[in-house]
This record gives C-alpha cells, sequence and structure tokens, in this order.
C-alpha cells in the first residue's frame, strides 16, 4: 500500500513538484504553512488595515485575521476552519482572499459581521514587481532540527476599495493609500502551541535581539517611484556583534535592484515604555561601498499589531492551532500602546513610517515591523523591562 493524498482542483493543472498530489506538502512538519501577510495605510497614516492567512496542510486548519489600527486603537476579527475537504478555499468566514492577477492584484476583504462594527474590501495593486527574499533557515539551539526553512517574497504597490468602520465608509484610492503585501511557504517558527514535553531554552537570554522588515514606496517630484527593502536580524551580547543576517534592497519599476550590504538601526529611538519606533535614522551600505542615509518619521500612532494576528501567540493561542470545524472571535483594544497592552500583543506590528531618502532623492511611506529585545544602552532600554 502506498498511499497518495486526496484529489484537488489544481491537481488538473501541469505544475506539480512533487510525487503526490496538491493536497500535500512535502514534508511533514505540522509547523510546515502557506501564508499570506499585507498592510494597507492612508498617506497621512490616520487609518491602517491588516491581513493575514495562513494554510497549515499537516495540521488540517486555515486561519485568518483582518483588523483595523487607528492612533493607538485596533479592532481584529479572527476566523479559523478546518482544512478538509476545502483545500483550496481562501475564505473563512467573513474573511477572504483572493488572486485577481498573479504577481500584480490581490483582493483582501472582511465582509459585514456579527462580531465587530468593521468591514472592508481593499485591492492591492503593484507599483513594482514582486520581489524574492533570502531563504530562511534557522536551527534550534543545539543544531539538531531545522526549526524555520521557508521563503517568501514581498511586493510594494497602492490599494483601492472601501473600509467601514462604526457605521462610516471610507473611499481608499491608489493615489491616496499605500500597500504592502508579502507571501511565504515552507516550515515556520511560532506555529501551534508550544510543545510540552521538550525542554524550553531561550536562545537569547542575557543577549540582545533587534530586528527591522520594512519594505517602502518612495516617490520623486517628477513622479517616479522607486522602493526601499530592508531586512536584519542582529543579536548582540558581551560587548561584540554575535550574529548579523542582512538583506534588502533598493527595488526599480523595471525589475532591477540595488543590493544592500548593511543596516545600521544605531540611529533610530524607541520609547521605553512600550517600545514602539519612534523615528531616527538608518544608514545603509550599498553594494558599491556608498553610505546611504534614511530619515525616517512615525508621524502617527497608527500601527496594527500582529501579536493579535496570533504572531507569538496571544492569550494562550497561537495561529495553526485547531480551534474546531469553524470558529469567530474578536476584540476592540482602545489603547494598545500602554506597557500592559504592548507585552500581552508583543512588539511586532505594521508601524507607518516616512523616509526621507536624500540620495535617492525621493520621500517614501510604508510599513516597518521592528523588536528590540534584551537590553540596549544606547536606547535606554533595560532588560528588566524587555519583553518580544
Amino acid at each position: 500500500m502506498n498511499p497518495i493524498g486526496p484529489l484537488v482542483p489544481a491537481d488538473e493543472q501541469f505544475c506539480h513538484q512533487i510525487t503526490d498530489t496538491f493536497g500535500v506538502v512535502g514534508s511533514s512538519d505540522l509547523a510546515w504553512t502557506e501564508k499570506v501577510c499585507a498592510m494597507a495605510v492612508a498617506r497621512d497614516g490616520s487609518v491602517q488595515l491588516g491581513f493575514g492567512l495562513g494554510k497549515y496542510p499537516n495540521r488540517d486548519v486555515m486561519d485568518a485575521y483582518a483588523g483595523l489600527s487607528r492612533g493607538v486603537e485596533q479592532i481584529t476579527v479572527r476566523a479559523s476552519r478546518r482544512l478538509s475537504p476545502e483545500f483550496e478555499r481562501t475564505a473563512i468566514g467573513p474573511i477572504r482572499y483572493e488572486v485577481v492577477e498573479p504577481l500584480r492584484s490581490v483582493r483582501f476583504v472582511l465582509d459585514p459581521n456579527d462580531e465587530q462594527p468593521l468591514s472592508f474590501d481593499w485591492t492591492f495593486t503593484a507599483a513594482l514587481p514582486c520581489a524574492l527574499e533570502e531563504r530562511t533557515h534557522q536551527r534550534n539551539l543545539i543544531g539538531t532540527r531545522v526549526s524555520a526553512e521557508l521563503v517568501r517574497y514581498h511586493q510594494i504597490g497602492t490599494a483601492s476599495g472601501w473600509v467601514e468602520v462604526d457605521g462610516r465608509r471610507t473611499t481608499m484610492d491608489d493615489d491616496s493609500w499605500i500597500s504592502t503585501r508579502d507571501h511565504s511557504w515552507g516550515v515556520r517558527y511560532e506555529v501551534g502551541q508550544p510543545p510540552t514535553d521538550v525542554e524550553r531554552i531561550d536562545p537569547l537570554d542575557g543577549l540582545s535581539f533587534s530586528m527591522i522588515w520594512s519594505p517602502i514606496l518612495c516617490e520623486r517630484a517628477d513622479g517616479s517611484r522607486y522602493g526601499i527593502f530592508l531586512h536584519t536580524v542582529q543579536v548582540e551580547g558581551f560587548g561584540s556583534t554575535l550574529h548579523k543576517v542582512v538583506t534588502g534592497a533598493i527595488e526599480h519599476e523595471h525589475g532591477l535592484h540595488e543590493p544592500i550590504l548593511d543596516i545600521d538601526l544605531t540611529g533610530l529611538s524607541f520609547d521605553p515604555e512600550n517600545r514602539r519606533l519612534l523615528g531616527g535614522t538608518i544608514r545603509l551600505r550599498m553594494a558599491d561601498g556608498s553610505d546611504r542615509p534614511l530619515h525616517v518619521t512615525v508621524p502617527t500612532q497608527t500601527g496594527f499589531h500582529l501579536g493579535a494576528g496570533l504572531y507569538f501567540g496571544y492569550r494562550g493561542h497561537f495561529h495553526g492551532e485547531f480551534r474546531g470545524p469553524e470558529h469567530l472571535e474578536s476584540e476592540r483594544i482602545a489603547d494598545c500602546s500602554s506597557p500592559e497592552q504592548a507585552r500581552e500583543l508583543h512588539q511586532i506590528r505594521d508601524t507607518f513610517v516616512v523616509v526621507d531618502d536624500p540620495i535617492g532623492g525621493g520621500t517614501g511611506r510604508g510599513n516597518c515591523q521592528p523588536i528590540v529585545a534584551g537590553p540596549f544602552d544606547r536606547y535606554g532600554l533595560g532588560a528588566e523591562d524587555s519583553f518580544w
């Protein structure tokens, strides 16, 4: 007996890459995930939308979140369902994801629902081509298990459609809204409940960790556009940098990428109460050896906390967790910036930023996801008030 997975509509296509059906993935790891994540923000930072949808074939789960940030307020609706037998339907309750034009346009929808007075229908339109990022490869502390092995692409664009909250509808158009999205697949970290029968080790105990992931749409006075993509992970301790990964590029409309060799975050500042990014200067070192300073402003407190989308867990639950055949829940938080709420929601958030790029001649708007965990003397952050 050599079992084969269930047939799904995609099996009619000529795009198989493993000797099984499209109902099956190439790894039996319970953390195998396919994920889309997106944000859209008004150019003045007054309101921002968040969306994420994940498919976990080895868990027989699909889940999603959709929400709104408006200053320090956040509204989030979450949904989960059993994946089978509708393996390809990217919808759960009122939350839907639709590919309009591959690699060019996608649609994110939160239908009117009984959970929250929030709904939206937003279409992402590309301003720049999709860009593959470096493969993520992580192992556990002793190196015996691959804890993350995934690929991701991101794309920078604009948003059109509408959002309605508390009975008031606002039109979104490509001239006044910015949008970014990413799509990843593979073995992912922090999926499902933490196992209870293995030793829990904090790999960063006593160390300092910083990261940003940031796609930005830049525009020049003549109307031309380009993108800035920044991603760096840095671990420091014992007076030196122990680990540093840098990927990023200046992305042009015709598809050319100028690689970034180094990203210096030391010119940023953070609020010691909630570790929110306050702004500052990021210095880039380009492939030709030149320096490129970016002046970052955080003009509003708007920014969608991904913790409410179950990243790193929220109120005892994690993305990928089976919640029953179909499950729907939500919350409305009046002030996400308080130290107590910040710790419950975690640091990582789609922070609306404005970037001045004097070398490139453009002003950018977009998304910055920062984390600064552990003690950082240069930021005035101590170990005693650290959190993820």
